[in-house]
């Protein structure tokens, strides 16, 4: 079996799409994307298909090993991103050749089903209360919110007060039948999200994200001292070499790595059980499109230390007609009972993209980036 050709298709509202074809008829789908840098990585995949066209797609070690290696440069989240996408299809090949899932192929399932958790609030934390209850009643028990809008290196406690009423009120509604994440998003630096990792202590949240941003996880070890909440980061990390300081460490309690950044299924994969050694519990991350989150779900199926699984359905990214089900031809594979999602039993990712759907909604295209933001002086925030 060779790999015969390589598609790419930009789809609203801000994903980038693989379809490998082989000579054996057997395809396979994989999401290579950084959001707001989609055509950078649409590039780097160009470049690796110049390699792959006319090889066997069941040799993905080898294929990875040469990606990542035989470039003298290496890593960065378009490069590890391109990487991710390809590894995806890959392995959607070999499942659908051996007709089984792909967590068949790693070890086989070790859960009966899997925790996942929804977005509420947007980029400006609002309405929290009513986001919430609109997870809730469609079966989801655990949500995550951003913490924040911009904050400055030394800001206002009025903010950091604003962030404790917003996470009170979910608490008074709806108590501890629901679970809370708060994402700091890296836009709080050291010195306030000390102050708030310590101000929302109160709340027994499921965990806190990303309080500074990776280049400055040395602050973990004071962040940490300031909390008994799980700290979860790793987002913005993108291989195993990037993970192991953070674990050596040992201030982070979650990991989070991304299967369409940080090298696919088989990087996050030797990721997590480099995490388990660790006694670090992992939470992939994935606010993005369908075949990402299949990706997410064939590694959780066969990986113990994962203990929940981030879902974008409903994201405030998203329209209608632009959602992850939209581009399924079978939308139940998602659907939440009780908080969980059931383990697809179907071969390769376990979905079927609805490739007419990509090809229309791939006319439209899409050029997302992320807004910029400014603090109350004119100083770049981060976003």
């Amino acid at each position: 079996m060779k790999i015969t050709k390589m598609n790419l298709y930009t789809v609203p509202p801000r994903w980038l799409f693989l379809e490998m074809e082989t000579d054996a008829g057997i395809t396979g789908w994989g999401e290579p994307v950084i959001e707001g840098r989609a055509s950078v990585v649409k590039t780097a995949v160009e470049d690796f298909a110049g390699y792959l066209i006319g090889k066997d797609p069941m040799q993905i070690e080898d294929h990875w090993q040469v990606m990542y290696r035989s470039g003298f440069y290496r890593g960065g989240p378009e490069v590890m991103s391109a990487i991710a996408g390809i590894d995806q299809a890959l392995w959607d090949i070999k499942g659908k050749y051996y007709n089984a899932p792909i967590y068949e192929l790693l070890g086989g399932r070790c859960r009966d089903k899997l925790k996942v958790y929804s977005w509420i609030g947007g980029d400006r934390p609002s309405d929290i209360v009513a986001g919430a209850k609109a997870v809730m009643d469609v079966g989801c028990t655990a949500i995550k919110m951003n913490g924040t809008d911009e904050m400055h290196y030394i800001d206002s406690f009025k903010k950091v007060q604003a962030v404790s009423e917003r996470v009170a009120s979910l608490r008074d509604a709806y108590g501890y039948d629901l679970d809370i994440g708060v994402d700091f998003h890296g836009r709080v630096h050291k010195s306030m999200a000390k102050v708030l990792a310590r101000e929302l202590d109160q709340y027994n949240l499921m965990f806190i994200e990303e309080p500074v941003l990776p280049q400055n996880n040395e602050a973990l070890r004071e962040i940490a001292n300031h909390t008994s909440t799980p700290i979860a980061t790793g987002e913005r990390m993108f291989s195993r070499w990037e993970f192991k300081n953070l674990m050596i460490d040992g201030y982070v309690d979650i990991i989070q790595p991304d299967l369409s950044h940080a090298g696919g299924i088989s990087e996050c994969k030797k990721i997590s059980a480099m995490a388990e050694a660790f006694d670090v519990a992992v939470a992939p991350h994935c606010p993005l499109g369908p075949i990402a989150l299949a990706a997410c779900v064939q590694l959780d199926a066969c990986t113990p230390n994962v203990f929940i699984q981030e879902q974008s359905l409903g994201i405030h990214y998203n329209k209608e007609g632009q959602d992850l089900l939209d581009y399924l031809a079978d939308k139940t594979v998602f659907e939440f009972e009780d908080g969980f999602i059931k383990i697809p039993t179907g071969p390769g990712l376990g979905i079927e993209v609805n490739k007419e759907k990509v090809i229309e909604a791939a006319k439209v295209g899409h050029n997302w980036k992320n807004p910029i933001w400014r603090n109350f002086d004119g100083t770049v925030a981060e976003w």
